[in-house]
């Protein structure tokens, strides 16, 4: 009985707690919930202003950060070792040249290994991204290749040169036209040749084997690169000789280092190397040692 007296006494208490926390209470309960909701909503706030913070970080970080290319330390480079005084084979069996010791130079600059691929020169610019990272063969930089790659800052000014016999009358533009004209395949030789009238436009996928045709009769001229054009001149002195392009209305180009396109980190880290080899003395001791010789 006692018990039944007690628990219904507790209810009554409890009734009339819960009728006054429904009436007199009502602003104050109200208020709370509402400063409650604005905390809820400051808190929300605030964390979307830091995951913001967050974003921005992270994409000034990707933008100044270090490429996907070489963030294993190291940086793999195609080329074609076929190009002297650019890029040939030393007599370790490794490729050298300019363009190799230049590369070279540069990823030591970066903080990265530098691995040489020797390749196919028509091979280089779709290999871009998967085989290789980039690619460095006394390439051009033209508007054809700029849709499937980007280009570092030019690093070198060059023309095309005309290697003929040594008793040859070609000296123009002029004389081209009807010839059978060597040049290496992708290159901008082969290029100019597809363009001149009735020529014939034999490609190899080495210039020496080019040479050596032009050097047993078998072409009229070679269109090549003038630096590879007076090293062959050396090599042949008695039964070639090499003519400036500008003579048959070659215009002047830019050798640059392709990479893969949109990558502007590593593009970024390649152009701030190059600039410090050229301020530092480097760049013009490599030219002195492989191309001023």
């Amino acid at each position: 009985m006692k018990k039944k007296i007690m628990s219904t006494i507790l209810a009554a208490a409890m009734t009339g707690a819960l009728l006054m926390g429904c009436s007199g209470s009502t602003g104050a309960s109200g208020s709370a919930a509402g400063e409650a909701a604005a905390g809820e909503e400051a808190a929300a706030a605030e964390n979307a202003e830091s995951a913001g913070d967050s974003t921005e970080a992270s994409e000034g970080d990707a933008a100044g950060g270090v490429s996907e290319a070489v963030a294993d330390g190291e940086l793999t480079v195609g080329t074609n070792a076929e190009f002297p005084p650019f890029e040939f084979v030393g007599d370790d069996g490794e490729p050298d040249g300019f363009d190799v010791a230049l590369i070279k130079a540069i990823g030591e600059k970066m903080g990265v290994t530098v691995t040489i691929e020797n390749m196919e020169f028509d091979s280089l610019v779709a290999s871009i991204g998967s085989k290789v990272d980039v690619s460095i063969a006394g390439m051009t930089v033209t508007d054809e290749r700029k849709q499937s790659v980007d280009f570092s800052d030019p690093y070198y000014d060059a023309v095309q040169y005309v290697l003929v016999p040594s008793d040859s009358a070609i000296a123009s533009a002029d004389d081209l036209v009807g010839k059978t004209i060597g040049t290496q395949l992708g290159t901008t030789g082969d290029f100019i040749a597809e363009e001149i009238e009735n020529a014939t436009d034999q490609q190899y996928n080495k210039a020496v084997d080019a040479v050596n045709d032009l050097v047993n009769g078998r072409l009229d001229l070679v269109i090549i690169d003038k630096n590879p054009a007076l090293v062959f001149q050396e090599k042949f002195a008695d039964k070639l000789k090499a003519l400036d392009g500008a003579d048959f209305g070659f215009e002047p180009e830019q050798y640059a280092i392709a990479m893969p396109k949109g990558d502007t980190a590593l593009a970024d880290a390649i152009n701030g190397a190059l600039k410090e080899i050229k301020d530092d003395g480097t760049f013009d001791k490599l030219v002195n040692q492989y191309i001023e010789q």
